[in-house]
């Protein structure tokens, strides 16, 4: 592309990119996700073999969803949120190139070393420090290719999805940094600088904000966008949207602390983090509600659009689980639900409700428009896509919640002569038929991406080079 072109013509390189991978890395950490759960109803699909153990697979399935699959889809669309809505082209080309190509290696060197066992042992910070130092300099060029986008804007405001952008941009930067501060006895080993009670404080403040940043905040810069573009309906209010950003990460920082409920942490940073997160409600639920009202007068889109139904549906599960949440914060809900398979299927109401059905919305609105195509290759697969990740991820909640509940109440179930009613073998059989509903439920989900995945391959294969140069065309002060 020329020069001349390239300053009137936006980077849809690199997001195309990130769009596909986005495709095949969900199918990849779904794909470990349905094995790990097999496995918890028939543990001999471990073959014996310690590298495909439950123990070093778990890690790598979260990893590969978070990561991954979600971390390609908050690439993908920020680029092609930031450069359409400040009305120029990104910061730097070969920089975002670098995000792109150094963001998958670090994707393929978790693949490669969590099976083997190599791990710092912190949740959702498992990668070893050559892994993470790698991520941070990716992290820091993602940074200044996005805030160098916005610094050279053509348009007076930022448009508030990039306010929610930014803010995941840089606040996951000081989550991997602080968390992963680390000293290295060999390439592969190293060793927290904390210690005790202060290392899990600062793993949970860590832990809990990957949830909170990662993936709530950039989700929501998805959802400020596509919402309105695919309901073509400006966002119900602007001014909610301000409110709902300043308050949601005042208090999200705050909320790390509930998930050690009765361990050694001082009593009052557990009380702390539970007030925090029953107060996280109302930003949460705000934001929700914002989203659901952009549809006033064109509900009945719902019908006939199934990338709405995704959208909107998973702005009602981001609403469920965001209740849901601060309601197991609460420590006599946490003496029932803690270590027991409700926080799972909390966790999967958050990652396959809203997570994955945000980014599976947003993919089918943005694929067509960088290949150059009216539509997807078929809306009946939009359809049947939609209706199989939601009955999946329902019955994998659902199995989760029972599961849960049960678990508690059987641990806590006590004799007269207080020895305990019932052994942990017992619970664990007592769900077995829980983890069989929930290993159907995600194979659901996974199947449904497959049928993404070949929807995607037939619009890229049909795709019209010379219309999706067009749409990568600009004008200052035309409306996006």
């Amino acid at each position: 592309m020329s020069t001349a072109i390239q300053e009137n013509a936006y980077n849809y390189k690199v997001v195309r990119q990130f769009a596909i991978m986005t495709v095949i890395w969900g199918i990849v950490g779904m794909s470990v996700g349905v094995l790990i759960a097999a496995q918890l109803v028939w543990p001999e699909l471990n073959f014996n073999l310690p590298w495909i153990s439950f123990g070093r697979i778990r890690p790598l399935h979260t990893n590969a969803v978070i990561f991954a699959f979600g971390g390609c889809a908050l690439f993908a669309t920020s680029y092609y949120v930031v450069q359409r809505t400040s009305q120029t082209r990104l910061f730097s080309d070969s920089l975002a190139a670098f995000t792109f190509w150094g963001w998958q290696l670090v994707i393929v060197m978790a693949v490669i070393t969590l099976p083997q066992g190599f791990t710092t042992t912190k949740e959702y910070a498992e990668l070893e420090w050559p892994i993470a130092i790698l991520l941070a300099v990716v992290w820091v060029s993602y940074a200044i290719v996005f805030f160098g986008t916005i610094a050279k804007r053509k348009t007076s405001h930022i448009y508030v999805g990039n306010w929610f952008y930014g803010a995941f941009i840089l606040v996951t930067a000081m989550l991997h940094v602080v968390n992963h501060l680390s000293i290295p006895v060999s390439w592969f080993k190293s060793y927290s600088l904390y210690s005790g009670a202060t290392d899990a404080m600062v793993q949970w403040w860590y832990g809990h904000n990957a949830v909170g940043f990662f993936l709530t905040t950039g989700f929501l810069g998805m959802m400020y966008y596509f919402v309105p573009k695919q309901a073509n309906r400006p966002i119900y209010s602007y001014r909610l949207s301000i409110v709902h950003f300043w308050a949601l990460i005042t208090v999200y920082i705050w909320a790390g602390p509930h998930h050690l409920h009765y361990t050694a942490l001082p009593d009052w940073a557990q009380s702390l983090g539970m007030a925090m997160s029953l107060i996280l409600l109302a930003p949460s639920w705000g934001g929700m509600i914002n989203g659901m009202m952009t549809l006033s007068g064109a509900w009945y889109k719902l019908r006939t659009d199934p990338i709405l139904r995704f959208l909107v549906v998973s702005l009602a599960f981001y609403g469920m689980s965001t209740f849901e949440g601060p309601m197991m914060a609460i420590k006599t809900v946490n003496a029932l639900s803690h270590y027991t398979d409700w926080t799972v299927g909390h966790v999967h109401a958050g990652a396959l409700g809203w997570v994955a059905m945000i980014s599976i919305g947003s993919l089918y609105h943005l694929i067509p428009r960088l290949f150059g195509r009216e539509q997807m290759y078929s809306v009946g697969l939009i359809n049947a896509h939609f209706w199989l990740a939601t009955i999946g991820t329902v019955l994998y909640i659902a199995s989760m919640w029972v599961n849960g509940i049960m678990q508690g109440l059987m641990w806590r179930a006590v004799n007269q002569d207080g020895t305990l009613s019932y052994s942990f073998v017992e619970a664990l059989e007592a769900g077995h038929f829980g983890y069989l509903v929930r290993m159907i439920g995600g194979s659901f989900f996974l199947f449904g991406m497959f049928l993404m995945a070949y929807n995607t391959w037939r619009t890229v294969r049909a795709s019209d080079t010379e219309k999706a140069n067009a749409h990568a065309r600009f004008t200052v002060g035309e409306a996006h």
